[in-house]
């Protein structure tokens, strides 16, 4: 059984984190109420004994659970939201062994968070996971949450993501970058995206980006429905918001892990998302949608041909985007619950005709079937499509940025930093450019007649 580990960075990619391991201690608990530690479970978690501190390792007959502890190591310059994770209802599942604190916070400056805070706590962070991958059997991925738009995020978060890829080449690395919305309070936000997208550009397998904006317009619409968004209750609390959107999160990891921790027909391993969806190395960019994404108090009502519908359509995308307006490189369903092969062959012979695929790879669907649905639901879908779409979104963040760099807004806060120079920004909105271009070169390409071979 493989592991994967997830790092989480600053204040958003901890409450993102925190209630990822909520959402994943439900799930076991609502299949598995043996208190027994298996192979599924030891996915994310390690089974402890209080008394030694020792791992007990999986065995058969399978152990006793004696205290779980996450696969995790929590970063974050500011204690607020470490503390209050601590002191929480799943607070025991952390150890401060697995945490870097500090209490200044990064200002929302990526260049104080990738070397200021990089250069003083490198060697911490590294050192962590390296100790939290000998307590693995076998490492398979790690998944790396942080934001876009602020200090330690942005930048401590890709410094990070540096540090794991050089230290970690052959293992997966599934970066979950939250981008900011346009009208987003943080002035320098983007500048940190900016900086922050050549990082995980260059040190990501695949980067499943969420954005702020989409999340929030989900829950709203969830909370005006007067429905349950992903079995959290959004009513005009802000906390209860919050958790909601960072429940539609944990359940992309969830999805993406499913056929790692449980049986299916037609399970993905990992290592097959980005062998299959990543063409290129710089087309690394999977956008995430999720169907259904209202969970009543009953079973879902919405037929099986309508979930797979919906995660076409940009109101179940978790990245303001619109994949039908764009070029599809490639697509995977991950499918969840009771469906036979047969319905998931049907829906996408149904769905092609009306998707745009590039011509080299018309056939660019990779599916999976675990037998385990999420929580309460009959079955659920989750795509992740490689579309040039984020072109868009792309050239929004580029015209942000542009709007303070002709004038050199702000530069000077990041400048002062020691490691920076004005190279670093001017080379990561070469790179931005460049994605923008990649992507309209892909959309403009002429399809390409591939001669028959003759039979002599």
């Amino acid at each position: 059984m493989t592991q994967s580990i997830i790092v989480q960075v600053g204040q958003c990619g901890n409450q993102i984190g925190a209630q990822f391991w909520k959402e994943a201690l439900k799930e076991y608990s609502e299949y598995d109420n043996t208190g027994l530690f298996s192979d599924s479970l030891s996915s994310f978690f390690r089974n402890v004994d209080p008394k030694t501190y020792k791992n007990l390792k999986v065995a058969q007959p399978a152990s006793r659970i004696k205290q779980l502890k996450a696969r995790a190591v929590l970063v974050d310059m500011e204690e607020g939201v470490l503390n209050s994770l601590l002191n929480s209802d799943i607070g025991e599942l952390f150890s401060h062994t697995e945490l870097v604190k500090d209490v200044s916070g990064a200002g929302n400056n990526w260049a104080t968070g990738f070397h200021f805070y990089g250069n003083r706590y490198k060697d911490s962070i590294i050192d962590i996971i390296r100790k939290e991958c000998e307590l693995c059997d076998c490492v398979q991925s790690f998944f790396v949450l942080h934001s876009m738009g602020g200090g330690t995020g942005s930048g401590l978060g890709t410094r990070t993501l540096s540090l794991i890829a050089d230290e970690f080449p052959d293992i997966y690395k599934f970066v979950i970058p939250v981008f900011p919305s346009a009208n987003d309070d943080v002035i320098t936000s983007p500048y940190n995206t900016t900086l922050a997208m050549n990082q995980i550009s260059e040190h990501g397998d695949c980067i499943i980006p969420i954005e702020n904006e989409s999340l929030s317009s989900i829950c709203k619409k969830a909370a005006t429905a007067k429905v349950d968004t992903i079995r959290h209750r959004v009513a005009d609390n802000k906390e209860k918001s919050f958790n909601g959107m960072n429940a539609l999160v944990a359940k992309v990891i969830l999805d993406i892990t499913a056929s790692a921790r449980f049986e299916g027909t037609l399970n993905v391993d990992i290592n097959e998302i980005s062998m299959n969806l990543v063409p290129f190395p710089r087309a690394n960019y999977l956008i995430p949608s999720l169907a259904p994404l209202v969970t009543p108090h009953v079973p879902q009502q919405r037929h099986l041909d309508a979930i797979f519908t919906d995660v076409f359509t940009p109101g179940h995308h978790l990245c303001g985007t619109d994949v039908r307006k764009g070029l599809f490189l490639s697509n995977a369903l991950l499918v969840r619950g009771k469906i036979s092969l047969s319905d998931i062959r049907r829906n996408i012979d149904r769905l092609s005709s009306t998707l745009n695929f590039i011509s080299w790879n018309k056939d660019g669907w990779k599916t999976g079937l675990c037998s385990v649905p999420p929580k309460k639901q009959l079955y659920s879908v989750l795509s992740l499509s490689n579309n040039t779409c984020l072109r868009y979104t792309f050239q929004e963040l580029y015209s942000r940025f542009s709007k303070l760099y002709m004038r050199k807004a702000h530069l000077h806060h990041y400048l002062n930093v020691d490691g920076m120079e004005v190279d670093q920004v001017r080379g990561a909105a070469e790179r931005l450019r460049d994605q923008i271009t990649f992507y309209d070169d892909l959309e403009n390409s002429s399809p390409v007649e591939v001669p028959r071979l003759k039979v002599l």
